[in-house]
């Protein structure tokens, strides 16, 4: 290939006389069109592009282009960035070796004998002025002051409105100028948005300077949701208009709702490029300074240029579409009249309206300032939860009306409206991505109702109506099973706990909620089972306050009068019954022994499996003992007869088959089942640890971590059902995997190291999950730092035998028992200490100075105190090393804090782990240490733990090792024996 010409005399030779060397520079490369030779660059290091660009003369220019450079600096950087005047400086200051780049050494661009179309429209958008822009007032609605009346019947969910004087009164109306804020946060950091999946952050100051000298095609622009942690005072400068106060995500406290509001600070030629806001929510944005040109398009109807990815497995929604200057310069112009979106310039002290689903882009034509705030009303609350539920077809037609149906029969749809009451559907799931393109499209009619011929003499009307997109929801998943779409804007666990929560604290609304409900979470059909089973023991059935499932986990719970029924769901058949069987056996063995545990947990009433069968329900009672024979006819699952051929062994062999698998390889949750095996038990009275929490005090706390301890001691020591040769373990059905525990064990029951047999199986679960642990990390993403992730192979050991060997097996030191897995505060129940009944029964000594109940509170003392009753939900039972219930107690119970933590340790009194010598203890390196063992778990965990732990420690994100994050989470572990 040709190198790199040198000029001498700085000078460019004669376009006339130059010839194209494009050829000669690229070689094979040539038939590359330049568009995917800049796409290719982007994803090499720094370094790679600078080698690169000696190569040749074309390379030259191709990899000295200030947008590559752009890019390539956002994907490396680690620290707030700080413009130096160009990217490609920016981006060496990141690597540290800015010292060493001398600007006068650079190579003079030689573009004679080299043309490119694509770079010189890139050079264009990046040097462009927008002062030729003069647009009209738009066609968006303008109203001034407008009552709240004519706001929701004229425009809320309906339409985009204009409106002025909403704002005249608040103090950022003269307060939020460039010149203003630097003064008064140069060295506040905010977060940047851009096209990168690194959080970038800048000082105010910096960004400031780089919006006065910068040439970017795509402009970083401010878009911090985390505003009012930074710049608190911020908060106090403008106040939610009137019309906009009605908000059902404020039952949620600050950190649990999603983001919702945001500052929006960015120069000309900057903005937001076309989407739809999050979750179908509604939005308003309020403009303090500059002027920013608004398009938009209702539902359903998808941009020109805008490219739709609609994933089958869980419905994200993945949208690729040009930046906002790009389309307005390439694609706006290509509109005939009748395709052009409806648009508005908005000025400052305006206010505009955005209602749920309508697709927008923003241009800021000057340097703007804006504040915007996201909501869920009564008018868009159904649609919210809409686009929660799982599956992805309503996703792409929520979006992108007709446009998402493949071209099969409408015929399932037409079946699919007439059985929407009893939860039907018939939609052919068999692709594995859904892309939906406008581009052959953009001549459909701009209007909220689109039609298209349906192939059999009718008409399909699209209407962005909920009863409409109902049609086109995936009733035959179980909701509660199957996977979340990582795009929704708030995590199942999360919209469980927020419906739950209107439900109590809104009951007006409840007619509103409960269909909501029966969107997102299919509450209508799970009402249908509960109700059947009450039926069949002849327990009073669900009141109308009692419809809505309780909680927070993955498996529907009903309070009954004095029952709780809880339905198995999660993870499908198999692992439910797995759960059940093995919940059913640990209740067994509990009662049998001597430990207060039993004291501790509700008693067991009934249970059972649930069937629907040609639209009625059957109930056939189980202990868990044996083999029914309609689990034999519904599974394949084949097993020998046993006490419990469903119970712990069991489930430890199927948590070997599925251990490792990511999230989109869960396949089972997502098949649709019509059987569900259930429990009922004893309904405690009292109230969750979740809903007392703020409202506790320290010595409250203190009582409950040592309850804690001294009920997990006692857990940890009871007796394990064994893995051995006889056991009744599960045929592997596909991969053909042999159950650890019947192969490669001695006579003895221990494997060729001298590990248990069930101990051995654990281990081997653990080295699965260590097989996938990068990809894992990367799907959950932030807030694990991305840095970390990258360096997770080096910290956790390849085999995780190293952890035990050497370890002592003796009774008081036990690395394998029951593990409850889920200790956390929905599933621990507290009553007041001045009750009668609980006195007596929590009149067991916890520590050796003290007892649960603190005696300080006396008669005298008329402040409420709250002990801890009951440890409920045992539905996830494992058996691992005890140090794994220390995760979800730490982190969720104790939220952090180390006092809690060194109280439940003082009353647990059981060691850990002990080396056989103390030679070994003298030499013992990381492996040694339970700060080591525990962060390990915490990364191999099958929920994602590292997320609560880069949200209590914030100051981890920042962290540039692992050992660092293990210290602060675990250091303290170090001490206990």
């Amino acid at each position: 290939m040709e190198s790199a010409p040198c000029n001498t005399n700085g000078e460019l030779r004669s376009v006339a006389a130059a010839k194209d060397r494009r050829t000669d520079a690229l070689g094979d490369l040539r038939v590359i069109p330049d568009e995917i030779l800049c796409a290719i660059l982007t994803r090499l290091t720094p370094h790679d592009v600078a080698r690169l660009s000696c190569v040749s003369s074309v390379m030259y220019i191709l990899c000295n282009e200030e947008p590559l450079w752009m890019s390539l600096c956002l994907g490396i950087v680690n620290r707030p960035i700080e413009y130096k005047g160009s990217w490609k400086k920016t981006a060496l200051d990141q690597l540290d070796f800015l010292h060493k780049y001398i600007e006068a050494s650079r190579r003079t661009l030689q573009f004679d004998g080299f043309s490119s179309l694509f770079l010189y429209r890139r050079l264009y958008r990046c040097h462009t002025s927008l002062n030729g822009f003069s647009f009209d007032d738009g066609n968006v609605e303008r109203k001034e002051n407008i009552p709240f009346e004519e706001f929701l019947m004229e425009y809320d969910c309906q339409k985009p409105v204009m409106i002025s004087g909403l704002a005249d009164h608040w103090p950022a109306r003269k307060s939020w100028t460039s010149e203003e804020l630097l003064m008064k946060y140069p060295e506040t950091k905010f977060r940047i948005s851009q096209r990168s999946s690194k959080k970038v952050s800048m000082k105010f100051k910096d960004y400031v300077s780089y919006t006065q000298i910068q040439h970017d095609e795509d402009p970083l622009y401010i878009f911090d949701d985390k505003f009012g942690e930074v710049a608190p005072d911020l908060l106090k400068d403008y106040s939610v208009p009137h019309i906009f106060q009605e908000d059902y995500f404020d039952v949620l406290d600050t950190d649990q709702r999603p983001p919702y509001r945001w500052l929006i600070i960015g120069p000309e030629r900057s903005g937001a490029s076309w989407h739809v806001d999050p979750g179908l929510t509604s939005a308003w944005n309020t403009l303090l300074c500059g002027r920013k040109r608004w398009a938009l398009y209702p539902p359903g109807r998808v941009p020109l240029g805008v490219t739709m990815h609609v994933n089958e497995d869980d419905g994200d929604v993945n949208i690729e579409t040009p930046s906002s200057l790009q389309w307005w310069l390439d694609f706006y112009p290509l509109l005939a009249d009748n395709d052009k979106p409806i648009e508005c310039t908005q000025l400052p002290g305006e206010t505009i309206y955005v209602p749920s689903g309508w697709w927008h882009c923003v241009l800021n034509l000057e340097t703007t300032i804006a504040v915007t705030q996201n909501f869920v009303n009564s008018k868009n609350f159904e649609f919210v939860c809409l686009d929660m539920a799982p599956g992805y077809r309503h996703k792409g037609i929520c979006r992108a009306g007709l446009l998402a149906l493949d071209d099969s029969s409408f015929v399932d749809i037409e079946k699919n409206s007439l059985c929407i009451e009893n939860g039907s559907s018939y939609f052919d799931l068999n692709r594995r991505e859904k892309r939906v393109r406008i581009e052959d499209k953009c001549s459909e009619n701009c209007t909220n109702d689109m039609s298209m011929s349906d192939g059999f003499g009718g008409d399909l009307e699209y209407s962005y109506d909920i009863s409409f997109l109902t049609m086109f929801l995936d009733n035959e998943r179980d909701h509660y099973s199957s996977l979340w779409s990582s795009g929704n804007c708030i995590g199942q666990r999360e919209m469980r706990d927020w419906l739950w929560k209107l439900w109590v604290q809104r009951p007006e609304l409840r007619d509103l909620i409960w269909k909501g409900a029966c969107l997102a979470l299919n509450a209508g059909k799970w009402y249908e089972r509960v109700g059947a089973i009450c039926n069949f023991h002849e327990f009073p059935g669900p009141s109308l306050d009692e419809k809505l499932p309780v909680g927070t986990g993955s498996n529907p719970v009903y309070l009954i009068d004095d029952y709780v029924i809880k339905i198995f769901a999660e993870g499908g058949l198999e692992a439910s019954l797995y759960c059940l069987g093995t919940e059913l056996e640990f209740y067994s063995i509990v009662h049998k022994s001597n430990y207060s545990l039993k004291n501790y947990i509700p008693s067991v009433l009934a249970s059972g499996i649930l069937l629907s069968e040609n639209g009625s329900y059957r109930v056939l009672p189980w202990d868990g003992r044996g083999i029914p024979e309609l689990i034999a006819s519904f599974t394949s699952i084949k097993h020998e007869e046993g006490d419990y051929p469903f119970g712990l062994c069991a489930k430890k062999n199927f948590e070997y088959q599925n251990a490792g698998r990511l999230l989109h390889e869960s396949g089972n949750c997502a098949k649709p089942s019509s059987v569900w095996p259930y429990i009922v038990t004893r309904r405690c009275r009292g109230k969750m640890f979740a809903e007392l929490r703020d409202t506790l005090s320290s010595e409250d706390e203190l009582n409950l971590a040592c309850f804690l301890g001294k009920q997990l001691h006692d857990l940890h020591l009871l007796p394990v059902p064994h893995q051995s040769c006889n056991d009744s373990v599960p045929m592997v059905r596909e991969d053909h995997i042999q159950p650890l525990c019947c192969s490669g064990l001695s006579e003895n029951g221990l494997d060729k190291i001298g590990h248990p047999a069930d101990l051995e199986l654990f281990i081997s679960i653990l080295n699965r999950k260590r097989e996938n642990v990068v990809r894992r990390l990367a799907e959950w993403g932030d807030p694990i730092p991305s840095k970390l992730i990258e360096k997770v192979d080096d910290y956790i050991p390849r085999d995780l035998h190293v952890l035990f060997d050497q370890l002592e097996h003796e009774a008081e030191c036990r690395s394998y028992t029951w593990i409850h897995s889920d200790v956390m505060d929905d599933n621990i129940y507290m009553m007041p200490y001045s009750d009668s009944t609980l006195e007596k029964k929590l009149s067991e000594p916890c520590v050796e100075e003290g007892t649960y109940i603190s005696r300080s509170n006396n008669s005298n003392n008329h402040k409420l105190s709250w002990v801890p009753s009951y440890i409920l939900d045992f539905s996830n039972l494992s058996a691992g090393e005890p140090i794994l219930d220390l995760i979800p107690i730490y982190l969720d119970i104790f939220r952090g804090d180390p006092h809690l933590l060194k109280q439940f340790l003082t009353s647990y009194k059981l060691p850990f782990k002990r080396r056989k010598s103390m030679v070994e203890v003298v030499n013992s390196n990381r492996l040694d240490q339970l700060s080591y063992r525990a962060m390990c778990y915490c990364i191999l965990h099958d929920d994602n733990v590292l997320g609560a732990i880069f949200s209590i420690w914030k100051e981890l994100k920042s962290a540039t090792t692992w050992e660092e994050v293990e210290e602060t989470v675990w250091g303290d572990l170090n001490s206990y024996i």
